[in-house]
C-alpha cells in the first residue's frame, strides 16, 4: 500500500461522500451507514466513512474505512486499510495484499493469512501464533506517539503557568507597591519662627 493508493482513497471519499450507490453494481460505498457482505455473496470495493464494514463473504478488491471498524470473516482479495478504527480478522480469513491500520487495534485470529505487508501504526496488534504474513510486519505502538505529546503538553502547561504567575506578580506590584513610599518630613511647632513683636514707643 503506497501513498498513491492512499491518496486515491481520499479522492474517492471526496467524490462519493454524499452518495450511497457506487459506480458499479457490486461496489459498496457508504457514508454513515455500515456495509455488510453476507456469507456467499461478494462486493467489488467496500469504502465506508464514519461507519463499519462486516465482510463474511468475499471482497474482490479494496476495503477502506475511515472512523469505523472492519471485520473480515471471509476473503479480501486486495488491500484492507483502516484509519481511526479497529480491524478484526476471524479464524481462517485471508487478505491477499496489504493490511494497514492507523490509530486502531488489529486482531488476527487463527490461521489468518496476509499476502503482503502488515502495517499497524500508533495502535495495538494482537495476532495468533498461526498467523501467516508473507511480507513485512511494521508495528509502532500508540505510546510512541502519545508519550512525546504528553511531555510536550506538560512543558507547554509549565510555561503558561510561569508566565501567568509572573504577570500576577507584576500586577500586584503595580497596585500595591512595596516597600511603601516615605512621606516628606513635616515641620514641627518648635522649629517655626516666632512672629515679630510690635515695638513700644
Amino acid at each position: 500500500m503506497n501513498l498513491r493508493q492512499i491518496a486515491a482513497s481520499l479522492l474517492l471519499f471526496s467524490a462519493f461522500a454524499l452518495a450511497t450507490p457506487a459506480r458499479a453494481d457490486r461496489d459498496a460505498v457508504q457514508f454513515g451507514s455500515s456495509i455488510v457482505v453476507p456469507q456467499g455473496q461478494s462486493a467489488h470495493d467496500a469504502v465506508c466513512f464514519f461507519c463499519s464494514v462486516r465482510a463474511e463473504g468475499t471482497i474482490d478488491h479494496d476495503v477502506v474505512v475511515f472512523f469505523g471498524n472492519i471485520y473480515i470473516a471471509g476473503h479480501a482479495n486486495h488491500d484492507v486499510v483502516n484509519f481511526f478504527g479497529n480491524v478484526r480478522a476471524a479464524d481462517d480469513a485471508s487478505i491477499s495484499h496489504d493490511l494497514v491500520s492507523f490509530f486502531g487495534v488489529v486482531h488476527l485470529g487463527e490461521n489468518v493469512s496476509v499476502g503482503n505487508d502488515l502495517v499497524a501504526m500508533f495502535g495495538g496488534l494482537h495476532t495468533a501464533d498461526s498467523v501467516t504474513i508473507h511480507g513485512n510486519r511494521v508495528f509502532q505502538p500508540g505510546w510512541v506517539l502519545w508519550i512525546p505529546l504528553m511531555i510536550l503538553g506538560g512543558v507547554i502547561t509549565l510555561i503558561v503557568s510561569s508566565v501567568r504567575s509572573y504577570r500576577r506578580r507584576q500586577w500586584y506590584a503595580t497596585g500595591y507597591p512595596y516597600p511603601p513610599p516615605m512621606s516628606p518630613p513635616q515641620p514641627t511647632a518648635s522649629s517655626e519662627p516666632a512672629p515679630p513683636q510690635p515695638q513700644q514707643q
